[in-house]
């Protein structure tokens, strides 16, 4: 079956009953500065295609999950990182098309970033909260840098002495009334975080982040989430609204953040960040839309200084301009209307670019396709370059494609990612949805065994995942869709796979969690009571002492299950602890959460262990 263009925007997919999947996935690019040869690394088949005159000339197999690429300043070495438990950097001899060098990194590698001397590679381990440090003359792994939660993506400053962390998730509770995720500043010699840049309230599922050739700005990529109303509508970005951040990397702080939508036509999803070499121009990919932006950055901060001025006018109280303050520019939907071209790709969820010359060069991870987009005329256009046979995917990959598809909300605001993330777990806020009543918010839950473990939301006001689909679609993306979508929803929910806990050691319980463990089963505690059986749940409603200001008398909430709840915090119904270690000791004396309060700090400590094993 082919799907129409109206169902999958404008470039065919097909729809493939067999069992199995027939795609790549590209997931990262590069293109040398001639433009002469771009590679592309595809997450599916672990390989780095090699284009040249934009056709496939070579293919180079890689280790398994492949998540990012950089190129040194001479395009003579090709650096991959690949992600999974056991990630690497493997290391690509561009000219004989071979891997030279392979370096053992950390839990899902990401983000490589080569620093202006060529001398040292960093890149993001999403899941130990760490950066690797390579020495790329001995090819070795020289330290870890620790960072805050989930490190998305890193840049270096130009003088090499700092490195800008995006951090995908905030490492708070959400039950405060401010919730953001952050950026944090690293010292390269010391190796510690000097200083962390808030983001605007509601700022979370921060994607990639990119420093200006003259290293005068940062740009990094992400959701404003609107979490303190009530989800009764999605114009104007009243759910969630898709931005950018601005920093001043020599004083390092928040320039201002600017909306990517339109007042009537949201930019879901901005992924990708780069510039042009003259940093004339801010290009940021819309991985729900399928669009790029191509912004005039100079007349963007012209606009932001006048913005300044304006308030610092007023607050002298001598200013009668009309015009909105710096603080109203995170709210304002006309802000780069003149300043901006938003242009629409043939490909599906471009997650990654890469700027030479005049040309953008824009993988697409769902279509299998490049788009290349000259952006030195007035008018941009992109053109469609294969990768190879037309794709074909299961019900269940057409589901994450969907899953992750804001063309099918009303106007294009969000997706289900927008909430879930891109594999269906959390964003670690508090919504107020109105599936249960207004006025009551609740933490989002992972989707990660949504179909074994119902009924859905916290209040089990969803029978089962299926219906939690069908009522997502009219209640979240305020459409309605044919019964195809609705169904590639459910097996891709359905396929979703837990991962393993980076607290494993050689994917097995280390000593305190296996102390942990017995603490757990035993007769004392009684977690086991109602965290049962192969998904840790009894699938029933308990009264577990945390009920609040917002909440009914008799609500009682669903018991989740604890698999990966290593990744899953913000804890309870209303995420209001940020560690199991609070919700063990702070959030426990009357003993719902298990009988802990005869533990002693060790036991406390090998059963949070054991926990963030699963």
């Amino acid at each position: 079956m082919i799907l129409t263009n109206a169902e999958c925007g404008d470039q065919r997919i097909r729809y493939n009953q067999a069992e199995q999947d027939v795609f790549k996935a590209p997931i990262g690019v590069v293109a040398s500065k001639d433009g002469s040869h771009v590679f592309v690394a595809c997450e599916s088949t672990a390989e780095v295609l090699v284009f040249n005159n934009g056709s496939v000339r070579s293919s180079i197999g890689v280790a398994a999950n492949p998540s990012g690429l950089a190129l040194s300043s001479d395009a003579s070495r090709l650096y991959v990182t690949c992600g999974g438990t056991d990630g690497s950097l493997q290391v690509v001899d561009t000219r004989q098309h071979n891997i030279v060098g392979e370096i053992r990194t950390g839990y899902q590698t990401q983000s490589p970033v080569v620093s202006p001397n060529g001398e040292t590679l960093y890149a993001c381990n999403r899941f130990d909260n760490d950066i690797s440090v390579i020495d790329l003359n001995v090819m070795k792994e020289i330290r870890r840098i620790k960072v805050a939660r989930e490190p998305y993506s890193v840049a270096v400053t130009p003088n090499g002495t700092k490195l800008l962390v995006a951090h995908h998730l905030h490492d708070g509770p959400s039950n405060l009334d401010f919730v953001a995720s952050k950026v944090s500043v690293v010292d390269v010699l010391t190796g510690k975080t000097i200083k962390e840049i808030l983001l605007p309230n509601g700022s979370n599922l921060l994607r990639e982040i990119r420093i200006s050739p003259d290293g005068r700005y940062a740009a990094v990529a992400h959701i404003l989430a609107r979490f303190h109303l009530p989800t009764t509508q999605i114009e104007r970005g009243w759910i969630n609204s898709n931005a950018m951040s601005i920093i001043d990397v020599n004083d390092l702080s928040l320039v201002n953040t600017v909306l990517l939508d339109n007042i009537n036509a949201g930019a879901a999803t901005p992924w990708a960040v780069d510039w042009s070499k003259d940093a004339n121009k801010l290009l940021i990919t819309h991985a729900g839309t399928h669009e790029l932006s191509v912004i005039d950055f100079p007349k963007l901060i012209e606009k932001l200084t006048n913005h300044s001025k304006i308030q610092a006018a007023k607050s002298n109280a001598k200013s009668a301009a009309s015009s909105i303050s710096s603080e109203q520019v995170p709210n304002d939907l006309t802000f780069l209307v003149g300043i901006r071209e938003r242009i629409k790709l043939h490909g599906i969820g471009p997650r990654s670019m890469s700027v030479s010359g005049n040309v953008v060069w824009v993988a697409n991870y769902f279509s299998d396709s490049m788009d290349k987009v000259e952006i030195n005329h007035k008018s941009s256009n992109a053109v469609s370059i294969a990768m190879g046979n037309e794709p074909e995917m299961t019900l269940a990959r057409l589901g994450e494609l969907f899953f992750n598809d804001a063309t099918l909300c009303f106007q294009g605001w969000q997706a289900c990612s927008s909430c879930h993330s891109h594999d269906g777990r959390v964003d670690g806020m508090n919504w107020d949805n109105l599936n249960d009543g207004l006025g009551n918010p609740k933490n989002v839950k992972s989707l990660l065994q949504a179909t074994q473990t119902p009924p859905m939301m916290w209040l089990g006001v969803r029978a089962d995942s299926k219906v939690a689909v069908r009522a997502g679609i009219r209640h979240s993306l305020f459409t309605t869709q044919p019964p195809l979508i609705a169904q590639g929803l459910d097996a891709y929910l359905a396929s979703l796979k837990p991962m393993a806990s980076p607290q494993l050691v050689q994917d097995r319980l280390s000593v305190a969690a296996e102390r942990g463990k017995q603490l757990f089963y035993s007769k004392e505690t009684k977690c086991a009571r109602c965290h049962k059986g192969d998904l840790y749940t009894d699938q029933k409603f308990h009264d577990v002492g945390t009920r609040g200001t917002y909440d009914q008398p008799d609500d009682k909430f669903d018991t989740p299950s604890l698999i990966e709840i290593w990744r899953t915090g913000p804890y309870l119904h209303n995420g209001s602890v940020s560690s199991l270690k609070e919700l063990l000791i702070i959030r426990n004396s009357i003993g719902k959460h298990g009988v802990t309060d005869a533990l002693s700090d060790g036991q406390i400590d090998d059963l949070v262990m054991f926990l963030n094993s699963l």
